[in-house]
C-alpha cells in the first residue's frame, strides 16, 4: 500500500498511503484501523469517545492501535474530537491531508434513535456535514463513507439492490443516514469528489458493541439472565462477519467511482452526474434468529433463557443484500459463516472479561 515520490533530485522513494478514519475507536473503524495499519498505512483516527458505551471498551482498541502497524504510534495519530467541532475537524483534514478518507463515525443504533433522537441530527448530519467540508477543501483521491441497510426500510423485495428507492425509512437513525447518502452525493456532483457509501448489514465480530444483540445475548446467558428475543424470533438477517467487512472496505478504497464509466456486467448503482456509486456489504445469505441464537448457546455450552417479545417499532423481519455489485468491484463478498463468527465472538468475549 505504498506509491512512488520522488525527492527534490528527482531520486524515486517510497512513500506510506495516509488514511483518515472517522469513528476509529470505534467497533468497524477500529478493525479497519488495524487491517490498514497492518497493510502499510498511515492512519489517523478521529473519535469523540463518547459514552454511549463503555469509554474503556474504546479506550482498549485505542492502544491496540497505537502498537499496530510495526512502527507502532509512528503509523498510528489519535485525534479525541467531536465531529461537530468544525475547526477542529478543519484542523485534522488539513494537518494529516490524508489520500483516503473513510467516514465511519455515526451516532448508533436503531432503537436508541427513539430515545435521544437528537443525537442523531447532531452526529449524523452534522459531523457528516463537517467531515465533508474537510474532503470539499483537501480532495482526497477517494471518498468512503457508511450508510446502512436500514436505509430499505419497508422495501419487501429480496435480495436488496443498491438502485431499489429507499423512500420509506422506518427510523430517525435510517433516516439520518438516507440524508448523508443525498448529502455526499450533492457534494460529489458539485465538487466532483470521488465517493463510495457502503451499507452495512448487521455487523457483528470481537470487539463489538456492548448494545449489539450478540454481544447482549452472551452477557445475560452467561448471567443466567433472560435475553428479549423479538418479533417472536421469527426474524432473519444478513449478518456479516467483522473481517468480512473490513477486507471488502480495503479492496473498495482502490475501486474509485469515475463518472461514465459503470462496472460491466452487473447492474452498477454509479450516479448518472457524479463520481459517486451506493455498495451493499452483506454475504446474501440470510440466518433466522433462532438459528442465531443456537449457535451461540452451542458455544457457551448452555441454553439461553428466551424472553419472547413482539417486534420492536422500526424493526423489519428480514434483511438480504445482493452482492453482485461488490463482488464485480473488489471480487470479494462475505464469506464466513455465522457459527465460525459467533465461534470467534465468544471466545473473544470470554478473554476479554475472563469469563
Amino acid at each position: 500500500m505504498n506509491q512512488i515520490s520522488t525527492d527534490g533530485g528527482g531520486a524515486a522513494q517510497l512513500t506510506s498511503r495516509k488514511i483518515l478514519i472517522t469513528g476509529v475507536a470505534g467497533f468497524i473503524g477500529f478493525h479497519l484501523a488495524r487491517h490498514m495499519l497492518n497493510a502499510g498505512w498511515v492512519v489517523a483516527g478521529i473519535d469523540g469517545l463518547t459514552d454511549y458505551y463503555d469509554v474503556n471498551l474504546k479506550r482498549k482498541r485505542l492502544s491496540i492501535l497505537h502498537g499496530a502497524g510495526g512502527s507502532g504510534s509512528n503509523n498510528f495519530q489519535f485525534h479525541h474530537n467531536m465531529l461537530e467541532d468544525a475547526d477542529k475537524v478543519q484542523q485534522v483534514f488539513e494537518d494529516f491531508r490524508p489520500d483516503v478518507v473513510v467516514h465511519l463515525a455515526a451516532q448508533a443504533g436503531v432503537r436508541y434513535s427513539l430515545e435521544n433522537p437528537r443525537a442523531y441530527i447532531d452526529a449524523n448530519l452534522v459531523g457528516t456535514f463537517n467531515v465533508m467540508e474537510g474532503v470539499r477543501e483537501l480532495k482526497p483521491q477517494h471518498f468512503l463513507a457508511a450508510s446502512t441497510s436500514s436505509v430499505y426500510g419497508a422495501n419487501t423485495v429480496m435480495p436488496f439492490t443498491e438502485n431499489q428507492r429507499t423512500d420509506h425509512v422506518l427510523t430517525l437513525y435510517a433516516a439520518t443516514k438516507k440524508a448523508n447518502e443525498s448529502m455526499l452525493h450533492s457534494y460529489a456532483h458539485l465538487w466532483k469528489l470521488p465517493t463510495t457509501v457502503f451499507r452495512f448489514f448487521t455487523v457483528y465480530g470481537p470487539w463489538g458493541r456492548p448494545d449489539m444483540a450478540l454481544f447482549k445475548f452472551v452477557k445475560a446467558t452467561l448471567a443466567d439472565e433472560p435475553i428479549d428475543v423479538y418479533g417472536e424470533g421469527n426474524m432473519q438477517r444478513d449478518f456479516t462477519y467483522i473481517d468480512d467487512l473490513v477486507e471488502s472496505i480495503a479492496r473498495l478504497v482502490d475501486a474509485v467511482p469515475q463518472a461514465g464509466q459503470p462496472v460491466g456486467n452487473v447492474e452498477d448503482s454509479l450516479s448518472p452526474v457524479a463520481p459517486y456509486r451506493v455498495v451493499n456489504i452483506g454475504g446474501g445469505r440470510p440466518v433466522g434468529l433462532m438459528e442465531f441464537i443456537e449457535h451461540m448457546e452451542t458455544e457457551l455450552g448452555k441454553p439461553a433463557i428466551r424472553n419472547m417479545m413482539p417486534m420492536q417499532k422500526g424493526d423489519v423481519r428480514e434483511t438480504v443484500a445482493s452482492a453482485e455489485l461488490l463482488e464485480a468491484l473488489t471480487g470479494y463478498c462475505p464469506r464466513t459463516d455465522v457459527a465460525t463468527g459467533v465461534r470467534s465472538f465468544v471466545k473473544w468475549y470470554r478473554d476479554f472479561y475472563q469469563v
